[in-house]
């Protein structure tokens, strides 16, 4: 026992270093990779899996799905975590990647519903809730492993390589999308060249093995292993470990909530305004995101060095803050780039609908009257309108006023959109000039930083906050509960906010509630100065490595 103790005491080399962040950061790339292909292509997935009449049902049921996989990160959390604190990081996280490549292929062979019917969708959310498990248990493992391989005084910097691969994931998903696109014709990348990045995945879990198992156990679990003082029960430990309550509580909604719902917001809402009501060519967004995300992955970087020596309080503070003060700003000045003539439409020529029972239900098929399917031809074209109590049917653009009672319901979206074509909206797609495209490319860092703020040192954070032996599922629960919830059902919240008011900025009210309520709990619970090790003055102190 003396031998491994030593052992695991001794200093890393800086080969093995290397080795522990480049496998740890890529099966992380690989698994959100995994997870972010299928709202990359979100559009698609809706074709395929869930065919509607209404395009706004059939997006909402894709982000229903999306969600659902998030709905289920806790439940992973809480499985692998177990099994993470019982019997090692390593090996857990190698079954976690295995358990996420096989669900993401599996996307791309199921039969679209026109050829199984609701079988189709069905086999989705099943492999979806595979992939939430999966992903459940890869982030503390992935987290956790690189933090106790670091020096303290270096540890918000190594683990934020596994902050930054968040990002990564998103952006080799938008790479591999470009690649297809550039090499498939747009008509066969419709029907059957969008599952070529999901089969993909077969190819990088093959390579994500292969540096994984390269790799040795955690020094801590080694030396809590060999001291015999691993948890018998980390989840029932995790709840009942003194003062873990309130460190799960501030974990949850002072730390996961706040930069789970930015992250969402920067890239997955960025990515949906763009191609949505901004009507941008696919095309370019794709390229703008993944410009804007491959350069803010090393703002993450930065961010987690910085805390080495400031603290992990004060960016997660700053971050908050500044996204609540600029949220709304940006993407005004987004959406002011990409479609101007959109907003001059709306200002010149407003949208004002009237009619007997004149609501809308994204969730129908069929909208219960007259006016309810107007609206619905109006959010599917992304214009905002507001609507009037007055009893009498009527679709008023500025100064004109059409009557739509009588429209059969076949001709009706193409009846609409010429009357608003008529009054000065266009509805082809966007390709601002050049200046504009770079501004857009300069907000969306902006968005970059202030999720780098408030996720580029959580990693570390989170290692810190909780003791070792039941580290792995003390920080996974809270850190899934919170992503999975409050960030996973972000674009589907979003979207039925949006739907709604007819308002393409009303979303981000969700965003600004979330981490409105976040920074008062982080302000409250977060430790102030100097990053530091879990201590409990009334427990023995954890096994940590000791750096001569």
């Amino acid at each position: 026992m003396v031998e491994t103790v030593a052992a695991v005491n001794r200093e890393p080399t800086d080969k093995e270093i290397r080795l522990v962040i480049a496998a740890s950061s890529a099966g992380t790339i690989f698994e959100w990779y995994d997870f972010f292909i299928y709202g990359t292509l979100a559009a698609l997935i809706g074709a395929a899996f869930f065919p509607s009449d209404n395009e706004t049902l059939e997006i909402l049921l894709v982000w229903a799905g999306f969600a659902v996989g998030f709905g289920f990160r806790p439940l992973g959390a809480i499985l692998f975590g177990f099994l993470g604190d019982r019997l090692g990081r390593k090996y857990t996280f190698l079954v976690t990647v295995t358990l996420m490549g096989i669900a993401t292929a599996g996307v791309g062979l199921i039969p679209s519903a026109s050829s199984i019917g609701m079988a189709a969708p069905i086999i989705v959310i099943g492999l979806r809730i595979l992939q939430g498990l999966a992903l459940g248990g890869e982030y503390g493992g992935a987290a956790i492993y690189v933090a106790e391989h670091a020096p303290p005084e270096k540890r918000g910097f190594y683990t934020s390589f596994i902050q930054a691969s968040v990002v990564g994931g998103f952006v080799l998903s938008i790479l591999v999308v470009i690649a297809c696109r550039t090499l498939i014709s747009p008509e066969d990348f419709a029907a059957w060249g969008w599952r070529i990045p999901f089969l993909l995945s077969i190819v990088l879990l093959g390579i994500s093995l292969w540096m994984r198992l390269k790799l040795s156990e955690s020094p801590v679990f080694q030396a809590m292993k060999a001291a015999g003082e691993t948890s018998a029960n980390p989840f029932k430990e995790s709840l009942t470990y003194p003062g873990n309550p309130k460190r799960i509580f501030v974990a949850l909604f002072g730390i996961t909530g706040v930069l789970t719902t930015i992250w969402y917001t920067a890239f997955f809402s960025g990515l949906s305004f763009l191609r949505g009501p901004m009507r941008v060519d696919e095309t370019l967004v794709e390229w703008m995101l993944l410009i804007a995300g491959a350069i803010a992955m090393s703002f993450y970087l930065v961010v987690g060095k910085w805390s080495d020596r400031v603290g992990r309080k004060k960016p997660i503070i700053i971050g908050a803050a500044a996204a609540l003060a600029l949220l709304f700003p940006i993407f005004w000045g987004i959406g002011a780039l990409a479609n101007p003539g959109l907003q001059a439409s709306a200002q010149v020529a407003p949208i004002t609908v009237t009619g007997p029972r004149c609501e809308y239900d994204p969730f129908a098929e069929i909208q219960a009257s007259p006016c309810g399917r107007v609206l619905q031809d109006l959010t599917a074209l992304g214009v905002p309108y507001t609507i009037d109590n007055d009893p009498a049917s009527g679709l008023s653009i500025g100064s004109a006023t059409y009557a739509y009672d009588d429209i059969p319901d076949n001709t009706r979206r193409a009846i609409v959109q010429g009357w608003l074509e008529t009054n000065g909206y266009d509805f082809t797609r966007q390709f601002p000039p050049l200046v504009s495209i770079v501004g857009i490319i300069g907000l969306l860092l902006v968005l970059g930083m202030l999720s780098a703020l408030t996720f580029g040192s959580v990693a570390a954070l989170l290692s810190e906050m909780f003791p070792a032996k039941i580290r792995y599922s003390s920080m996974s629960i809270p850190y899934h509960i919170g992503a999975g919830y409050l960030g996973g059902f972000l674009p589907l919240i979003a979207g039925y906010i949006v739907a709604m008011t007819g308002d393409a900025y009303a979303g981000l009210w969700y965003t600004m509630a979330v981490v409105g309520f976040g920074l008062i709990v982080a302000w409250w619970g977060l430790p102030d100065g100097p990053p530091r090790d879990f201590k409990d003055g009334e427990q023995t102190p954890p096994v940590t490595p000791s750096f001569p």
